[in-house]
Formats: structure tokens, sequence, C-alpha cells
């Protein structure tokens, strides 16, 4: 994920790229068939945490706020996507694209996003990727300001992924 500043002082701020410790999910994918069942996914908040190279201090200032103000982890332990159904398009042999209009449950907010992902299958995995956005703002959740408002983030989040599965028998 990555967010961005905006403000007076965002030259001197951070656009913090956030990265997932800790998930499960599952997938329903029919390659032959081209059909996608359902995927689901679920994100411990609490293991969320800034990729970048900066310093341990705001590393650990920044992942207080992203947890304990934005998130509010406590409330809400797990961010989830769960789509029912994929509209999936083979591009060549081991190569597709789908498309979902899962639920995303972020902030105890529930909210229809779309997504897409390219998929490459392999003899026992399934590797896919893909980006979408989202505004902080749909899921009730306030972007964060500092300094009297000289510096915030903006409303937009970006998203990107890629994750692999293992195929079960």
């Amino acid at each position: 994920m990555q967010a961005f500043a905006t403000g007076i002082l965002s030259a001197m701020g951070h656009n913090p790229t956030i990265g997932i410790g800790k998930f499960s999910g599952e997938v329903d994918f029919n390659a032959e068939a081209l059909e996608g069942h359902g995927f689901r996914l679920s994100i411990e908040a609490a293991s969320l945490g800034v990729l970048d190279d900066i310093s341990d201090k705001d590393r650990r200032e920044i992942e207080r706020i992203m947890k304990d103000q934005v998130l509010e982890i406590a409330k809400y332990p797990e961010i989830q996507y769960e789509a029912s159904v994929a509209s999936i398009t083979r591009m060549s042999d081991s190569l597709y694209s789908a498309s979902l209009n899962g639920t995303l449950t972020l902030h105890g907010v529930a909210r229809k996003q779309p997504v897409t992902a390219r998929i490459a299958v392999f003899d026992e995995m399934l590797r896919a990727s893909g980006d979408f956005t989202l505004s902080q703002s749909d899921y009730q959740i306030k972007p964060v300001v500092v300094m009297g408002g000289a510096m915030k983030l903006k409303d937009e989040l970006k998203f990107s992924f890629e994750m692999v599965a293992r195929v079960k028998p």
C-alpha cells in the first residue's frame, strides 16, 4: 500500500509504503473451465508495517499512528476481502486476467471494491498480481493530519499486490 503526503510541508514528509506481515486466504479457480468461484483474504491489521528505509524512530511513529489512530486495530483487528465470483479471461496458455467485485471490510465498514488481477498458473502454484485504489473516507477513516495541518495524508490510497498460492490436488 502506498500513502501520499500533501500540504505545505509534504516535501519533508514521508509517502510511506506499507507491507502486510500476516494474512491467509483461499481461492477457488478452475483454469480449464475459466471459472473463479470464490476468493477470500484475511489480513491481520497488527501485522502491517512500514517497508521504507527510514529511521527506527520514524518507523515506530508512523506505525503507531497507523495502527492506533487510523486503523484502530484494537477495535478492528482484521481486514477482509471476499468475492464469491470472478470473471476470468485467458490471455495465453498459463496467463489469465481476473475481475472481482468483492466486499472489502476495513475499519468496520464493508463496501464493494472491484479488483483486477493478472494470474499465472504453474504446475502446483498460482501467482496473482494487481493494483487498485480506495478512499480512506469511504471506510470512515480520517486521513492523518500532523503539525497543525501543515502535512497530512491524501484520502486516496494506492494498493498493489503479488500473492502466491499452492494448488491443492
